[in-house]
């Protein structure tokens, strides 16, 4: 029950913010998606045996994805934000890491301290920015797409999967559960392509080739965070969210695949 009611609540949510809020509304809620996913990468690290401070990843990654925004919306003309945060962060990290000491987990830490903000940071960069320049259409095509395969996948898998995609780090998934999902994101794009993104003005063809990709993207965002979650040795990336595990399980897939959206939208929008 509890699964239920929280998935239908943030579904509610998102569809609110992206619909019936202005483009702002987008930027605050990825801020602080980005925030909590990168604490709790904070989180996993602990777990596997190397300390980062929670603090300090979810602040850079809501100062990434602030910073990619403010840079595809031309905001600050003279000064590139993404590039003042970036480097800033390589900066700061060294100094954290070498403030930890010369542990057996500093090479870890050190990568940790700059790989959580950027992989959560970008990507929700990404959305928001998405949101801003090209409307909630496009979004909500990056959402409708990569779920309509996460489903397609569970229950072609449960029908048909015999053979396991990827064994140890996530038995549940399988070959024919993979092909199941790229099939229907194939279909679901170029049916909601050219409705949801009217300027793209490409034909169907090339919708149904972005939907394969896009699924193969989430699928491989998928599997990256649960190989982290292996290697911290638990199931989920927190229990913020009642059924569903944290912020980080619900935005996995998305992290992958919305980069490659964004290049297709630079390209062809």
């Amino acid at each position: 029950m509890a699964r239920v009611v929280s998935a239908s609540l943030l579904v509610v949510l998102v569809l609110g913010i992206l619909v019936w809020l202005p483009a702002w509304a987008t930027l605050v809620a990825s801020i602080g998606v980005a925030g909590l996913a990168a604490g709790e990468l904070a989180g996993l690290a602990a777990r596997a045996g190397t300390r980062v401070s929670a603090l300090f990843v979810g602040t850079a990654a809501a100062l990434v994805v602030l910073a990619f925004s403010l840079d595809n919306l031309a905001v600050l003309a003279r000064v590139p934000a993404l590039h003042a945060v970036i480097l800033s962060l390589i900066v700061a990290a060294g100094a954290m890491a070498l403030a930890a000491g010369a542990d057996g987990g500093a090479l870890t830490r050190a990568g940790v301290l700059l790989m959580a903000p950027l992989y959560v940071g970008l990507p929700l960069g990404v959305i928001a920015t998405l949101r801003a320049t090209d409307g909630p259409g496009a979004v909500l095509f990056l959402i409708a797409l990569v779920a309509a395969s996460d489903s397609a996948q569970f229950y072609s898998g449960r029908l048909l999967g015999r053979r396991q995609l990827a064994p140890v780090v996530s038995p549940g998934k399988t070959v024919e559960g993979l092909v199941g999902g790229l099939v229907a994101a194939a279909i679901v794009a170029a049916a909601a392509g050219p409705r949801l993104l009217p300027a793209t003005a490409v034909p169907a063809v090339l919708f149904a080739v972005l939907g394969v990709a896009l699924a193969l993207a989430g699928v491989l965002g998928d599997l990256f965070e649960s190989l982290l979650k292996r290697g911290a040795g638990v199931k989920d990336s927190s229990a913020l969210i009642p059924g569903h595990g944290g912020v980080l399980d619900r935005v996995d897939s998305y992290l992958l695949a919305a980069p490659v959206f964004y290049l297709f939208m630079r390209l062809f929008a």
